[in-house]
């Protein structure tokens, strides 16, 4: 019995004096990021834009903070197109249709079924269709992660910095005076070292937080239609894109998760299945 006691005895001063050691082992550290330019960043959302000219699928969301009075959870389908058309449904768990909304260019529609309302016009003029409006325009934000569309435009400023291990890019309206300490940006996205977008944050005209995204669960989408190399980069090749989405609205409204459970892109697209604004 004694001899067999020795090797266990020799086996847990081994392992004390390695966990006491532990401590002082130096630590694994990532290293440093690689040299990327606002520039690269810009023409890398151009071409993940570009991938894509149509879009479909069908999502869930968790919603909290009232934005839908009679429901906590939302099912719905997305259909986007090329340049400018983007309709989302909504409906509850039960199957009753919740919300139709349509968006070209700056108009919109909202339907509502349930309340027997609707509501048409200008982006700008959707604070007046209440909660609802809210919860579709933050949908709208998330499905332009989705889309690749978050791109830059051709007058706005940005500007590159390193932040905790990732690259934030901020964007700026355009207007005379560039990047300037003073003038909060419009945007700005976080990239991983993949260089994918994981974080994004909208502003209002004031600087104020409109909302803030995070971007989860990046998976190829699956290789339907065709695309030209050209348009899409050698590195996009497989088109990786968020199949789950978190939302805070800034205004302290509330939150919403919403998650793809399939989305098929660049196949045909039916103009009913896009609606129409007027």
């Amino acid at each position: 019995m004694l001899r067999r006691a020795y090797p266990l005895t020799f086996l847990t001063a081994f392992w004390l004096f390695f966990a006491a050691c532990a401590p002082f082992l130096p630590k694994h550290e990532s290293p440093p990021l690689k040299p990327v330019t606002a520039e690269e960043l810009t023409e890398l959302l151009r071409q993940r834009d570009a991938a894509i000219y149509s879009l479909k699928g069908l999502f869930s969301a968790k919603v909290r903070g009232g934005f839908i009075p009679i429901a906590s959870r939302v099912e719905g389908a997305v259909y986007y197109r090329r340049p400018n058309a983007l309709r989302l449904r909504g409906f509850t768990p039960l199957g009753n249709e919740l919300l139709d909304f349509v968006q070209v260019d700056d108009l919109y529609k909202l339907r509502l079924p349930l309340e027997g309302k609707t509501y048409a016009g200008h982006r700008s003029d959707m604070k007046d269709a209440g909660k609802l409006a809210r919860f579709s325009q933050l949908s709208v934000w998330a499905v332009r992660g989705v889309l690749g569309t978050n791109s830059i435009a051709r007058d706005e400023m940005v500007k590159v910095v390193e932040e905790n291990g990732r690259y934030r890019l901020d964007v700026y309206a355009s207007a005379t005076g560039g990047t300037s300490p003073s003038r909060p940006p419009i945007r700005r996205l976080w990239f991983d070292r993949r260089l994918l977008v994981v974080q994004e944050e909208w502003f209002g005209s004031s600087g104020e937080v409109e909302a803030t995204i995070q971007y989860d669960d990046f998976r190829p989408l699956e290789e339907a239609g065709s695309v030209p190399t050209e348009a899409m980069g050698e590195q996009n090749v497989r088109l990786f894109r968020p199949f789950k989405i978190s939302l805070e609205d800034g205004r302290g409204q509330g939150s919403v998760q919403v998650t793809f459970h399939e989305m098929h892109h660049n196949q045909a697209i039916r103009a009913e299945d896009l609606g129409q604004i007027s």
